[in-house]
C-alpha cells in the first residue's frame, strides 16, 4: 500500500465534527494509451516521446559525446538547450520533438509559455560503466515494478524498477524544481481567483500595528521523511506543503511553502524555513498536507478543487481542522502520476514547538517560535 492510500486510510479515520465537505471533481479525460492498450498520463506520454526521440538521436556518435558529458555531473541537463547548444543534424532534429513534448508538458500541468522548458536528462544507472546507454522515463505508475528503456536502434529493453541496472540510464523527466517554483505561482493564482486568501502580495496585509513590530512565525528547523516517494529512476523528491486556517477575515485561507532541499529519504535537514505566518491568520491554529509533485500534477486543476471544497466550510467561531478536506479535495485517476501525499499535521499552533510526526508516521518537523522583527 503506498503512503497516499495509507493517508487516506488513516485521515479519514480522524473525524471533523460538525463539517460539511463537498468535493467536486470532474470526469477524468480520457488517456493517451501506448502499445498494448495501457493507460498513461499525457505527461508521461510526452516524456516517453521525448525519450524515443533522445534514444535514436543517440545513434549519433558525436552527439551521444556531448550528452554524455553534459550528463556527466548527475544533475539534471535542460533537453532543448542541450539539443539546441549543439550543430549535430542529430541534436537539430531532437530540438523540434522535445519542443513539442514541453508545450504538452505545459499543458498538461496547468502552466503558462512562460514556464519554459521543463524536460531535463539525468544520468542514471550505473554511471561509471562504459556499456551503450539506455534511454528510459520513470514510470508513471509508483507501484509499477518494471521500466522501459530504449537503445539507438528503438528496441525496448525492461528494466527492475526496484533495482539499479547495471548499464548507464538517460533518464527523460520533468524538471520537478522549476515545475513545482512554477505550479506554486499557478496555484496561489487560481485560488485568489477563487476567493481564497493566498500569500500572493496585496492590500490584505497584516494589520499596520502587527506590520510595525514584527509577526511570530512556525519555524522548521528540521525535517525528515521516511519516504520521499520516490525509484531510482525518479531521482530527487520535489516537496512542497499546503498551510490551511482561517484568515484574519474568517475565510479560509491556503499558503504555500516549498521545500526545495528536501531530496531524500533517510535524511535530516535543517533548512530553519518559516511555515507558518501567523500574523496572516485569525485562530492560533493550522494544518500542513506535504506533497510531493510525481509528474503530472496539474496546478491549476488542484486549485480549483481545493477551492471549490474550501469555499464551502465558514467560520463558526472556533477552528475548524482542514486537512481532509484538502486531502479529499486532490483530483485522483488510475492512470495519472498525480501528486503523492507525503503527509500531513493537524492543528499547529503558534506555540508548538520541539518534534511532531505526520498524522502518516512518514515525516517528522521540529519547529521553534521565530519572531520576525519589523525594519
Amino acid at each position: 500500500m503506498t503512503v497516499r492510500k495509507q493517508l487516506r486510510t488513516a485521515l479519514c479515520g480522524l473525524a471533523l465534527a460538525g463539517v460539511v465537505v463537498t468535493t467536486t471533481q470532474g470526469p477524468a479525460a480520457a488517456a493517451p494509451t501506448v502499445d498494448g492498450g495501457a493507460k498513461v498520463s499525457p505527461v508521461a506520454a510526452a516524456e516517453d516521446a521525448a525519450a524515443r526521440s533522445l534514444a535514436r538521436s543517440l545513434g549519433d556518435a558525436g552527439w551521444r559525446a556531448e550528452v554524455g558529458r553534459a550528463v556527466a555531473g548527475g544533475t539534471g541537463t535542460g533537453l532543448k538547450a542541450l539539443a539546441d547548444k549543439s550543430r549535430t543534424r542529430a541534436a537539430a532534429s531532437l530540438a523540434v520533438d522535445v519542443a513539442a513534448a514541453d508545450r504538452s508538458v505545459r499543458a498538461a500541468k496547468g502552466l503558462a509559455a512562460d514556464a519554459g522548458g521543463l524536460l531535463t536528462v539525468t544520468l542514471a544507472g550505473a554511471v561509471g560503466s562504459r556499456r551503450a546507454p539506455l534511454v528510459a522515463v520513470a514510470p508513471s505508475d509508483d507501484e509499477s515494478a518494471a521500466i522501459t528503456a530504449y537503445d539507438t536502434n528503438g528496441r525496448a529493453h525492461t528494466l527492475d524498477a526496484a533495482r539499479t541496472p547495471d548499464v548507464p540510464v538517460y533518464v527523460v523527466g520533468v524538471d520537478g524544481e522549476k515545475a513545482v517554483e512554477a505550479g506554486v505561482k499557478v496555484l496561489e493564482h487560481e485560488l485568489a481567483a477563487a476567493g481564497v486568501a493566498t500569500a500572493a502580495p496585496s492590500a490584505a496585509a497584516a494589520p499596520a500595528a502587527t506590520a510595525a513590530t514584527g509577526y511570530w512565525t512556525s519555524r522548521i528547523t528540521s525535517v525528515r521523511l521516511n519516504d520521499d516517494m520516490e525509484t531510482w529512476i525518479k531521482g530527487d523528491a520535489e516537496i512542497f506543503s499546503i498551510v490551511s486556517g482561517f484568515g484574519l477575515d474568517g475565510k479560509v485561507r491556503v499558503d504555500t511553502v516549498t521545500h526545495p532541499y528536501l531530496n531524500d529519504a533517510g535524511t535530516t535537514y535543517y533548512p530553519n524555513q518559516i511555515l507558518v505566518n501567523w500574523s496572516q491568520y485569525k485562530y492560533n491554529l493550522a494544518d500542513v498536507v506535504m506533497m510531493e509533485d510525481d509528474g503530472d500534477t496539474n496546478y491549476s486543476a488542484l486549485a480549483k478543487a481545493i477551492a471549490a471544497a474550501l469555499l464551502t466550510i465558514a467560520d463558526l467561531g472556533a477552528y475548524i481542522p482542514l486537512v481532509d478536506p484538502v486531502v479529499d479535495a486532490i483530483p485522483s485517476s488510475f492512470w495519472t502520476d498525480d501528486a503523492d501525499f507525503v503527509d500531513a499535521w493537524y492543528t499547529l499552533a503558534r506555540e508548538t514547538t520541539g518534534t511532531r510526526d505526520g498524522a502518516g508516521a512518514n515525516g517528522r518537523f521540529t519547529f521553534d517560535r521565530y519572531w520576525v522583527s519589523a525594519l
